[in-house]
């Protein structure tokens, strides 16, 4: 009997995914579809939990991630069913109708529920909340939502001089906000947003760059009032809001389909279909990189599905070539960075990515931690304070590398080693359920199981 090209190895709480491509070599061929879109998936809940009425939700991701924002509103009285990809039910309580908590919120490894809902709990007028998060998230910068929330009236503590969770919210009236983000963050645009939903008045975020609309996109599909101007990056809604139950759909997460992605270009004899893929242009910004490397993606089934544009992306290996990016495209494609590096390090020549920082107050210092590992496999790979620079084209050897913890950094590595000499272990692999439970399963169909 052939031996599996990867196992799992338990050890004590981690995982270790072993991955031992045979020498002749893997090809990737099929259809398959990836878990629904996590940053839709939060919103979905959200924007579920504040409406009037039933909201229907299916094609959820059922991630950790999502699993603490449900838990957290729960904790606030909203009645919403066990989450499943097929359908999820929501029975909102309407805007400023949560309850208080008896216990700390806990947003596990998520920052988009611990900043998002911080604009949701800062503006229930006379209620108190605390919220926490795992030993990653406690780390993770939230001045970035804060400040812009106190400039509202927030009432909000926490360590480090209120930079840091565990947090204190004392809800309380909050007024409008023209804001001038200085960074392109979906996560503090969309956290002042939903604080203005109880402002009265016009509420306006204006960024250095497009970042991520489906906050934009779903406030107006439940009822609220958007104003979007795309020549100056700004959004505005218009408090007070009346948000109504809907039923939503939740396209294939981009982020989640970049590794097949990716996996599909450098993999000799690969071809490659990934079905019901989000394309929200404020996301696309992985497919035109890849496609300026030289991969060769193809668009099929385009169509809109409630609001969001999808398509089935085919892709065939290709011999990729290195560039350069940097700038506005980088809050396009922020997640898919690490899935991008691997791609350069089988790539012709040099690529360079810049304008990254952001990475390093990830769930893991995203740069750091690529750069070191797939280092450890043998790229030629420097780190830089906002990026980072590849030379492609040598070889890479199997060895042990770490996830740190950090689902995309778990599953770039797995990518990596399907395409490396010799066999390669990856600890603590588990953390690929964050975002993606299904992706060894997934790798393993792929590969013929």
């Amino acid at each position: 009997m052939t031996a599996p090209i990867v196992s799992l190895n338990l050890i004590g709480p981690d995982e270790d995914l072993i991955v031992q491509p045979p020498t002749t070599g893997v090809a990737l061929q099929g259809k398959i579809q990836v878990p629904g879109d996590k940053s839709i998936s939060h919103r979905a809940l959200m924007l579920g939990s504040l409406a009037q009425g039933e909201t229907a939700i299916a094609g959820l991701l059922i991630g950790e991630d999502p699993q603490s924002t449900a838990a957290c509103f729960r904790a606030m009285g909203v009645k919403i069913t066990p989450l499943n990809s097929e359908q999820v039910h929501v029975h909102g309580l309407g805007l400023g109708s949560l309850q208080e908590p008896t216990d700390i919120l806990d947003c596990g490894n998520s920052g988009t529920t611990m900043r998002l809902m911080l604009g949701i709990l800062a503006s229930h007028k006379d209620r108190f909340f605390s919220v926490t998060g795992d030993r990653s998230l406690r780390s993770r910068p939230m001045s970035r939502v804060i400040q812009p929330l106190q400039q509202m009236g927030a009432q909000i503590w926490g360590r480090k001089n209120h930079t840091l969770a565990p947090l204190a919210i004392q809800g309380t009236q909050l007024k409008p906000i023209d804001y001038h983000s200085p960074i392109a963050s979906a996560q503090v645009k969309s956290c002042i947003l939903l604080a203005g939903l109880m402002a009265e008045g016009e509420t306006t975020v204006t960024e250095p760059a497009l970042s991520r609309d489906h906050s934009e996109r779903m406030l107006a599909a439940f009822g609220a009032t958007v104003k979007r101007d795309p020549q100056t990056h700004s959004v505005t809604v218009v408090g007070p809001a009346q948000l109504s139950g809907q039923s939503i759909i939740v396209p294939g997460d981009i982020s989640s389909a970049a590794f097949w992605l990716v996996a599909g270009a450098i993999i000799p004899d690969s071809d490659l279909i990934v079905e019901n893929v989000g394309i929200n242009p404020t996301r696309t910004g992985v497919l035109e990189v890849l496609e300026k490397m030289g991969a060769n993606i193809e668009f099929l089934n385009q169509r809109i599905v409630t609001g969001e544009p999808v398509a089935d992306l085919r892709v065939k290996s290709s011999r990729l070539h290195g560039c350069e990016f940097g700038g506005d495209v980088i809050p396009r494609l922020i997640d898919e960075i690490p899935i991008l590096a691997v791609a350069a390090a089988f790539a012709e020549g040099k690529t360079v990515i810049k304008d990254a920082a952001e990475l390093r107050v990830k769930e893991s210092d995203r740069l750091a931690v690529i750069a070191s590992e797939l280092g450890r496999m043998g790229a030629n790979i420097t780190e830089h304070p906002d990026g980072l620079e590849i030379i492609g084209g040598t070889p890479l050897k199997g060895t042990e590398v770490d996830s740190y913890t950090d689902h995309r950094i778990a599953m770039s590595l797995a990518i990596a080693a399907l395409n490396a000499q010799g066999q390669t272990t990856i600890h603590r692999a588990q953390a690929a359920a964050i975002s993606y439970p299904t992706f060894t399963p997934t790798l393993e169909e792929l590969l013929g199981h």
